[in-house]
């Protein structure tokens, strides 16, 4: 292989990544005819397709395919050994890239990352809110943060946040007129506020449990969201009774704005883990992050109910 074909199979690799010219031709920072001529030299020079162009989108053919389970792991073993020799020099840096939902990392990431950072000004997060269940090693990342239940079997997960309830809410004109319901049997006769899972794309199904039996409802109402921000307005503007996770409705509560209703329906529920790849090697960035979040879970007792 010639010297300049590796810049060119770097080129390839942020396309195939990007699934596009336009986002690769702006993170490699040139232009977007100039990488389109470097990928089609690379398929002229091997003399195959590597991508198929459209209009509209852009993917690796077979071929491509195959060359990317071969380049994706070597530039993972590359990446490897600079850190490890930029770790020389004992001072953790570089950049640590996690995906989280919004409520994961508000409340167990992000103090542990406001903790690390004014002591290793080298140290870079970048923390991609995602609620969906993403790919962590097709993506790049260095870890994500779940729910214990959602995490692939071939990760290595850390508990690192406490159980977790949820919390069916409602505003206080809203009961005035509509009433509660006694068991959870009864919400189908209520205005329900939906929530768009976004993974598979279907409606949260409200899950209780009570006296060591499950119940899983299926709800009814005129809104739906894909964020729990518009959820919580919802049911405090009084459009219908909602399920959310304990602590984003506490203050709302403690001021009044809604009533919790069926809490002893609502038993307890692992809470959040970090997960990241077996095979890859720890840089000393994000050892260092794991190594606080690990701290964190040991003395709050955490780490016992993995």
């Amino acid at each position: 292989m010639k010297r300049d074909e590796i810049a060119d199979l770097l080129a390839f690799l942020a396309v195939a990544d990007e699934r596009s010219f336009t986002r690769a031709a702006a993170k490699l920072g040139t232009s977007q005819s100039s990488l389109s001529h470097t990928i089609r030299r690379l398929e002229t020079r091997r003399g195959f397709r590597l991508l198929n162009r459209s209009t509209r989108s852009v993917a690796p053919t077979e071929a491509g395919e195959r060359l990317l389970e071969t380049l994706r792991p070597a530039l993972d073993g590359i990446d490897a050994t600079l850190t490890e020799l930029g770790e020389l020099s004992n001072k953790p840096s570089g950049t640590i890239r996690i995906t989280s939902s919004r409520h994961a990392a508000q409340t167990v990431l992000w103090p542990a990352v406001a903790r690390l950072l004014p002591e290793h000004p080298d140290l870079k997060v970048e923390v991609s809110i995602n609620s969906a269940l993403s790919d962590i090693i097709a993506e790049r990342y260095d870890a994500g943060v779940r729910l214990g239940e959602s995490i692939a079997r071939d990760m290595i997960a850390m508990r690192i946040g406490p159980d977790l309830r949820m919390a069916v809410v409602a505003a206080p004109a809203y009961i005035a007129t509509h009433g509660i319901p006694d068991t959870p049997h009864d919400l189908p006769r209520f205005a329900c506020i939906n929530v768009r899972l976004p993974t598979a794309g279907g409606l949260y199904v409200w899950e209780f449990a009570k006296d060591g039996r499950d119940l899983n409802v299926r709800v009814d109402g005129q809104l739906v969201f894909n964020d729990m921000t518009m959820v919580m307005q919802a049911a405090i503007e009084g459009f219908g009774l909602a399920c959310v996770i304990e602590d984003q409705a506490e203050q709302s509560i403690l001021d009044g704005e809604l009533v919790r209703i069926l809490e002893e329906w609502c038993p307890a529920f692992p809470g959040y883990h970090l997960y990241y790849p077996s095979r890859r090697q720890a840089s000393s960035a994000f050892t260092l992050l794991l190594n606080e979040l690990r701290y964190v879970a040991e003395h709050r007792g955490f780490a016992n109910l993995a």
